[in-house]
């Protein structure tokens, strides 16, 4: 069982930038796939991407890639979304999650889950 951890959240204003990090305090998640799912109030979750152990990159809305960026840091073993030209929509909590069968399927697929970080965007 992995316990992961997301950070980087906050209250920012339409148009700027946040960084997300997941990572876990548990051995290590460089051979797993993570995902990063999002869920805005009174809303369903939805994936936003997902990144492989092999670096390969799965955006489940074609309109996320423009502004968010997935990547991985191996020697940290970490997990990153960058996410710029942040809009009002995109408020909502943000989760990591992690596949043991390293696939970036739907979100059932996911087992291991974090807490969430809080994302708010309001001018």
């Amino acid at each position: 069982q992995a316990q992961l951890s997301e950070s980087g959240g906050g209250l920012v204003q339409p148009g700027d930038s946040l960084k997300l990090s997941c990572a876990t305090s548990s051995g290590t998640l460089n051979y797993f796939s993570i995902g990063w799912f999002r869920q805005a109030p009174g809303k369903e979750r939805e994936g936003v991407a997902c990144i492989k152990s092999s670096g390969d990159i799965t955006y489940y809305e074609d309109s996320m890639k423009s502004r968010f960026t997935i990547s991985r840091d191996y020697a940290k073993s970490t997990v990153y979304l960058q996410m710029n030209s942040l809009k009002v929509e995109d408020t909502g909590a943000y989760y990591c999650a992690l596949d043991w069968a390293n696939q970036c399927g739907p979100a059932a697929y996911f087992r291991e889950w974090g807490q969430g970080t809080q994302v708010t965007v309001s001018s």
